[in-house]
């Protein structure tokens, strides 16, 4: 059978020992389908990749991926690995589709319910240190859509702070000895987001005071959000579409956009799919309809406190 595409009566579950059980059914979208295909479309649109370079990742047709987005796929486990792997991702992320980290609020809720007020004043102090854990250093980490103003007001801030401003990207394109494209190209995202978490830990590890301007996508790599969202002070840098295109078309770059008719469509699934990632920064700045300097003061005043800290002792 081709790329494990079950005959429509079939259909795949997770039992709850973790193995497949394929049982018989209609050839209606069955729920558990229709949330795998919304689960697969949500993750790549995060991660910002084109149905076409998820195939061309995974060695899974564009045309079965749209079926699958389409909640009338049935793929085996082992297509559900490829597809996973291709994202940077573990297959979990897929299957789940975001209850268990439902379930886990819900136990987290019921149990801080319970609290005496006297534990919940303990509560949340740990949960205050633990939040603010590592932002002791000069570090302002940048993060959100390509043409936000990342490298532009990064560029003014670091200047204004007297640290160094660093693009995560053109460390990577360093320590990869190329281009972006041909890394793309030739290594596809999974290697790309190993590149970006060695290269985080190397200027975390490097530089106590910096500005630091990450790809868009780095909220798809969950290891490398985590690690920057603790030892940097995070900003979205945020605008409407018209805004991130109209700077992106300036740019003269589409990515990942390119050759899309439907480029605009695309970019608002993109943002909506990141919003949340995103929402999980420190600060947020909306740079709409202001021009880079009204930017960098409104972005000198939300970072200030952080800013003129001494540094913490190496």
């Amino acid at each position: 059978m081709h790329e494990g595409s079950l005959v429509k009566r079939n259909e795949v579950r997770l039992g709850g020992d973790g193995n497949t059980r394929v049982t018989k059914g209609s050839t209606s979208r069955e729920p558990f389908l229709v949330e795998l295909g919304d689960a697969v479309r949500a993750a790549r649109d995060k991660r910002g990749m084109t149905r076409k370079i998820l195939a061309r990742d995974s060695g899974v047709s564009e045309r079965y991926l749209a079926q699958l987005e389409a909640g009338r796929g049935n793929p085996s486990i082992q297509v559900l690995r490829k597809i996973a792997a291709a994202m940077v991702m573990p297959v979990e992320g897929l299957l789940s589709a975001g209850r268990i980290r439902d379930e886990l609020r819900r136990e987290v809720a019921a149990l801080v319910d319970r609290m005496p007020p006297s534990a919940l004043e303990d509560l949340a102090a740990e949960l205050r240190r633990r939040d603010g854990a590592g932002r002791r250093a000069r570090r302002i980490g940048l993060i959100g859509l390509r043409g936000a103003g990342k490298s532009t007001l990064g560029h003014q801030l670091a200047a204004h702070f007297d640290v160094p401003f660093i693009e995560l990207d053109r460390v990577i394109e360093q320590a990869y000895g190329g281009g972006l494209d041909q890394l793309f190209d030739l290594a596809g995202q999974p290697a790309y987001r190993r590149y970006e978490q060695r290269c985080l830990e190397e200027v975390m590890r490097d530089h106590s005071g910096a500005v630091i301007a990450t790809g868009g996508g780095i909220v798809a790599n969950e290891a490398a959000f985590a690690a920057l969202l603790q030892s940097t002070h995070s900003v979205w840098l945020r605008a409407d579409p018209a805004a991130h295109m109209a700077r992106v078309v300036a740019q003269g770059d589409l990515r990942p956009m390119a050759e899309n008719r439907e480029a605009m469509q695309d970019l608002r699934r993109i943002l909506a799919a990141r919003e949340a990632a995103y929402g999980r920064a420190a600060d947020e700045l909306d740079t709409s309809g202001r021009t880079v300097e009204e930017s960098v003061a409104d972005l000198v005043v939300l970072v200030g406190k952080v800013m003129e800290k001494p540094l913490a002792a190496e």
